[in-house]
């Protein structure tokens, strides 16, 4: 337990709807999308993505969400019912892997770029040292949360609470975490835990947080703490970010990635054949 900062079914998109106290509100205008091999992802640039945010946090409404796709999502979602009902009623989805934007390519309905979740993580914090916008922490270890919660601030963040990812080990339940995350009324809440608990809590928690919308980034915060690093710019733009995060954690993503991008290949390969 921490402080309060000291205080193969088709993944078919539902249209969004306001959320919270504001649901008579209209909602922002729905995104172009991207159907990929049966799952919709939303066609942003990351600008876009951020634009997207912030006029879902002007309107003043909650219990937005955003999801991140990528190849491994893409797999798992041709065998998981529950998976595909928290994409396909995610505010936002946006394509985690450069993967996702070759395969778009490949089959006739291009994603414009990736939109890494460590980097709308920093545009997100930039937002808020610009405006403000309060961003409450969650994830990682206690040790790890605490260096990302003081990099935040010194970056001119409003940075209202911070919890380790590791609640449900502490016999708290998600119910709970999300109250507890409600205390500090953030804006922003950013979920840095490892799938599914990241799908689970962003879907399944979002109105309880109260928070206007919140945002999984998976591993981004071991990151920004220097616990692992980034592959370097040329592997990013290649598309080889995935192997630098297999030599840095080769027994937590063997499987993710050796085993679901095989998968992810045969299945594009099999779309575009189908498609002539």
């Amino acid at each position: 337990m921490t402080d309060l900062d000291q205080t193969s079914p088709t993944l078919a998109r539902e249209p969004r709807r306001p959320h919270g106290d504001d649901a008579a509100a209209p909602s922002p205008s729905t995104p172009p999308r991207c159907e990929l091999l049966g799952a919709a992802v939303d066609s942003l640039t990351m600008d876009q993505t951020v634009e997207a945010i912030e006029e879902l946090l002007r309107e003043g409404g909650s219990g937005y969400n955003h999801l991140a796709m990528n190849a491994a999502k893409l797999v798992s979602v041709s065998n998981d019912p529950e998976l595909v009902e928290k994409f396909s009623t995610a505010t936002l989805v946006t394509a985690d892997g450069q993967a996702l934007v070759w395969a778009s390519r490949l089959l006739g309905d291009p994603l414009p770029e990736r939109v890494a979740g460590i980097d709308l993580m920093d545009r997100l914090v930039e937002l808020s040292a610009h405006n403000g916008r309060r961003i409450y922490l969650l994830g990682a270890t206690e040790e790890v949360v605490r260096r990302v919660r003081w990099r935040f601030l010194a970056r001119g963040a409003n940075v209202v609470g911070f919890h380790n990812g590791y609640w449900r080990r502490d016999g708290m339940s998600d119910e709970q975490m999300a109250e507890l995350v409600s205390r500090s009324t953030p804006d922003i809440v950013l979920v840095g835990v490892p799938s599914p608990l990241k799908e689970d809590f962003v879907f399944g928690q979002k109105e309880l947080t109260g928070a206007g919308i919140c945002v999984g980034v998976g591993g981004s915060f071991d990151v920004v703490a220097g616990r692992t690093s980034r592959a370097p710019r040329w592997m990013q733009r290649s598309g080889m970010e995935w192997f630098w995060r297999l030599v840095q954690e080769p027994r937590r993503m063997f499987k993710r990635y050796l085993v679901g991008n095989t998968k992810f290949i045969w299945l594009v390969m099999r779309a575009r054949w189908h498609r002539g």
